[in-house]
């Protein structure tokens, strides 16, 4: 479901029937760089979620109409997204039924928004086998994102986590242009910093990857919108 035409990162269905945490899910997952689309009922939720191709669901035990465990059950005669499923039952019996299921991951309210972050993020990487996994180059620029090495030139180049994370998230979408708010949100755990804080990043990482920082070449501005990796010389 994600388009990156239209500038949006992974397409996140939530069926949850409590409207403040809803609200609450959506606000805080698109801050980091996710679209959530949310239903209120296992009816619409299962339509929503066979239909719109999200890339993945979060879903809600206790649901009106049709519960949880008998979304999953039939989501899973259909479709292989990634589940996660959000509930306050806590015992063993309920997560072992819910995996038995198909679901992919299961987490106990109360949480918090950090660790459901960490575990979309973790279940939308395994879905995506294609990312690339070794270093990854552009011009006489690598990234290894397991060593955390960053060359330029043959160089070695030290970079802080927020700038190694930001420039692995261009050098993964080469040419994709990113927001100032989407790149804030891939970079950070919490939704504290200000986007202007990308500006400040961005400069630095041009210091110590740019020949001339005043004409970058690796990391463009695109006027009005944010940045994108460039055309390496």
């Amino acid at each position: 479901m994600s388009d990156p035409a239209a500038g949006g990162g992974p397409q996140v269905l939530c069926v949850e029937d409590n409207p403040g945490m809803a609200e609450l899910l959506r606000e805080y997952l698109d801050a980091h760089g996710l679209r959530v689309t949310g239903v209120r009922d296992g009816h619409r939720g299962l339509h929503a979620a066979l239909h719109h191709k999200p890339d993945l669901v979060l879903l809600d035990v206790m649901l009106p109409g049709l519960g949880g465990l008998e979304v999953l059950r039939r989501l899973r005669l259909e479709s292989d997204v990634p589940v996660l499923m959000l509930t306050a039952r806590d015992g063993e019996a309920d997560k072992v039924l819910a995996l038995e299921l198909g679901a992919d991951d299961y987490l106990t309210k109360p949480f918090s928004m950090a660790e459901l972050l960490a575990r979309v993020r973790a279940l939308l990487r395994r879905a995506n086998p294609g990312t690339p996994r070794g270093p990854l180059r552009g011009g006489d620029l690598t990234l290894d994102p397991h060593t955390r090495d960053v060359t330029v030139h043959g160089e070695a180049v030290k970079l802080t986590r927020v700038e190694f994370e930001l420039l692995h998230v261009l050098m993964l979408n080469p040419r994709r242009v990113f927001t100032r708010s989407e790149l804030l949100g891939q970079v950070q755990e919490d939704a504290g910093g200000s986007e202007r804080t990308i500006d400040v990043h961005v400069r630095n990482l041009r210091a110590k990857l740019e020949r001339d920082p005043t004409s970058p070449q690796l990391i463009e501005t695109v006027y009005g919108v944010g940045y994108r990796l460039g055309h390496p010389p």
